[in-house]
């Protein structure tokens, strides 16, 4: 329900409820309720403004993507956003002033509702976040935002918050210009939209003005005629064309600036329906919503158990990881004890936490005193005793069993009795790490990527004697640093460090076979990935990788199973021989300059691998791609990944899987499962048996099924 409501001053607060949901949406019901509201406005000749505001925590949460995302109908689609946006235009235009009392979050089609208010007041809440973030789901502003914004903050201005979906609290949006005053509380701005209104008594929006002109310039003016072929330019540099939507918004908000109000916005609903109808958008909805929002809301957590909060952390080994754990945690108030071998060590480890917040403090994202609290938080030691009392312990040390089997043993003997130890391993397996342990079933992995303030996820081992409540502890804690969790089952490298060794191997492999390094590289970044497979490698280091590969092989050796080969492996041979492990040692399969100046790529692997035949590039990404959906799948196959949901945000969040295609396994599925397969049969023939199609691949396939 809206509440629809008149003061003595004849001013109208409509506060938008709608029943049985947390937030607002806009929908098929707001369409009705906000109509509804639309004629009561239009019809009180009484009435001096109106004010709208939200009965929730947020404002109003935008548009109800579940059934913009089941409908494919062109039309329909297109019907909808000038539906919505004509009964913003009714708004802004029947003469009463209205104000955007907005008191919680606002993003897409909620803040374009603001925009077609005539001001905008925003509560200065810390969790509030105002902006257009459709871009980063492969869609554009539906609801007048490439038309209104532009015309609000000027062209150039207005860009970045379309065309990167850059979102602002409200202090900075009030300095972009996004909104137009702040209260401190909902008193004072009710107050102030009143105080506004009775000041305000004709108000139009700035567009609806005779002789209006945008901002800084339309596209005929010289200086904006000059910079708008540019942005494309290096919009496609960024992208590479595998993302349609920052292209689309481009397009609508240049061509919209150059005709009247109403043209634009039909310029930007059929950009939308084009979006809106196209596979990206489907990729990016069905994992970055749809599946990213089951993960966060406990889908992969054991159920019926309640919810725990993590208050005393043990974090062994206070290297890269181990620091940065130990900042997440003391970012969210989790006491943190980080233990190395010497106190010296561990006094290194939390300046990395110094350094973080001492940068916040001063880009104005953190007070000293805040900074202090969190530094407090982490007590650096040396002494295995420190971490007495602790409910969870994470130990982040060598990839070494016998080092993590001693301070396993050593850890558990003063943690909490009823506490969680977590191994924070990114191949060794679980299961026989925890047989160092005196209680296996509270035994858990906890892998982070690094850098961990960045990353945002952690993937969640179980052993095969790990318990539901070890499970949920760590799921728990996972999002109470918040991050995203994604719970797999013990194997050999996991599913993201075998899955993501996939695409460096192939890379490796191919200069083997003769393609340019230069190509190889910049194909990884066409496909879609961050990091081009080599100088991914160096990252990571050809030692490390060396070191899991002879762990793995001893392991294999020991069980009586067949060794692993590979193409990539005497490439990597070559390389260490020569000494070029990676970016640590200065010399991988790039140079480093030691005066700090752009890395290049090693002029002698031409010498070294003789240069043949370029493939195509389409032969060089499907294999680049197509190498990581099939482990992936087996991983699915094998149970080590259990859900969909997993498999792709892992990937992506994981290691960096192309986004546009929305994970390793919805590639299959907008690929299409029979087109799949018989592409695969192909590289297979080519190049060997990890482009093997696993069974049951072939099952869905032949039933019809997606992933």
């Amino acid at each position: 329900m809206f509440r629809y409501e008149k003061d003595q001053d004849n001013i109208i607060t409509i506060t938008m409820d709608m029943q049985n949901r947390s937030a607002n949406v806009i929908n098929d019901e707001f369409g009705k309720l906000f109509q509804e509201a639309l004629e009561k406005v239009t019809q009180d000749k009484d009435a001096v403004g109106v004010i709208i505001t939200s009965a929730k925590s947020t404002f109003l949460a935008g548009a109800d993507l579940e059934s913009l995302y089941k409908n494919k109908d062109a039309q329909s689609i297109f019907d909808m956003a000038e539906n919505l946006k004509k009964g913003f235009r009714l708004l802004e235009t029947q003469g009463k002033p209205v104000v955007a009392a907005i008191n919680g979050s606002a993003l897409g089609g909620g803040y374009e509702l603001a925009l077609s208010c005539h001001r905008r007041i925003a509560l200065n809440n810390p969790k509030t976040v105002i902006g257009l973030p459709e871009v980063t789901l492969g869609l554009l502003p539906g609801g007048g935002g490439t038309v209104r914004l532009p015309r609000l903050i000027g062209l150039q201005n207005s860009l970045p918050f379309l065309t990167e979906g850059k979102k602002l609290k409200p202090v900075p949006a009030q300095k972009a210009g996004l909104v137009d005053d702040i209260a401190e509380s909902q008193e004072e701005m009710i107050a102030k939209a009143k105080e506004w209104i009775k000041a305000n008594p004709k108000s139009q929006n700035p567009w609806d003005v005779k002789g209006f002109k945008i901002p800084g310039g339309d596209p005929r003016n010289p200086k904006i005629a000059s910079v708008i072929p540019i942005v494309p330019a290096m919009t496609r540099k960024k992208t590479f064309g595998n993302y349609p939507a920052p292209e689309a918004i481009i397009s609508s908000v240049v061509e919209g600036a150059v005709v009247d109000f109403d043209t634009a916005s039909r310029i930007e609903s059929r950009y939308f329906t084009k979006l809106a109808t196209g596979k990206v958008a489907n990729n990016m909805l069905t994992t970055f919503w749809f599946q990213l929002n089951s993960i966060n809301a406990g889908a992969s957590r054991p159920k019926n158990i309640p919810p725990q909060t993590t208050k005393k952390l043990g974090v062994i080994g206070a290297g890269m990881m181990g620091s940065g754990i130990a900042y997440v945690s003391a970012a969210v108030g989790i006491e943190v004890i980080l233990k190395d071998a010497t106190l010296e060590k561990a006094e290194f480890g939390k300046s990395y936490s110094e350094k973080l917040v001492n940068k916040a403090v001063a880009k104005g994202k953190m007070t000293k005193e805040q900074a202090q609290a969190l530094l407090d938080r982490i007590t650096p030691t040396a002494d295995a005793k420190a971490v007495e009392g602790a409910d969870l312990i994470i130990e982040a040390v060598f990839e070494d069993r016998k080092i993590k089997a001693t301070v396993t043993q050593e850890s558990e003997a003063v943690m909490d009795s009823t506490g969680v130890y977590a191994s924070n391993t990114s191949t060794l397996p679980i299961t026989g790490l925890a047989t160092a342990s005196v209680r296996p079933e509270k035994f858990i992995g906890i892998h982070f990527f690094s850098p961990v303030d960045k990353m945002p996820l952690v993937e969640i081992i179980k052993g095969e004697k790990t318990s539901d409540e070890t499970l949920a502890k760590a799921f728990d804690y996972v999002k109470q640093i918040k991050k995203t969790p994604i719970v797999v089952n013990d194997s050999r490298g996991f599913y993201t460090s075998r899955v993501f060794s996939t695409y460096v191997l192939e890379g490796i492999a191919m200069l083997g076979e003769g393609q340019n390094a230069q190509y190889i590289e910049h194909t990884g970044l066409q496909a879609g990935m961050p990091v081009g497979p080599l100088a991914l490698t160096d990252e990571v280091s050809l030692s490390l990788m060396a070191h899991i590969r002879k762990q793995t092989e001893e392991d294999l050796k020991a069980e009586g199973k067949p060794l692993p080969t590979h193409p990539s492996y005497p490439v990597s041979e070559k390389l260490l021989e020569l000494n070029r492990p990676g970016k640590a040692a200065g010399a991988g399969f790039y140079e480093y300059p030691k005066d700090g100046g752009k890395k290049y790529l090693w002029p002698e692997l031409s010498h070294l691998f003789p240069e043949k035949a370029q493939l195509p590039q389409q032969e060089v990404i499907d294999r680049l791609l197509f190498v990581q959906a099939l482990d992936t799948v087996r991983c699915l196959e094998e149970n080590v990944v259990t859900s969909v949901a997993d498999a792709n945000i892992g990937s992506i969040f994981g290691w960096g899987f192309s986004p546009f295609l929305g994970g390793t396994l919805q590639f299959i599925n907008s690929y299409g499962l029979k087109e799949f397969i018989q592409r695969a049969n192909e590289l297979q023939a080519k190049y060997g048996d990890r482009f093997a199609v696993p069974q049951l691949l072939q099952e869905k396939a032949a039933k019809g099924e997606k992933f």
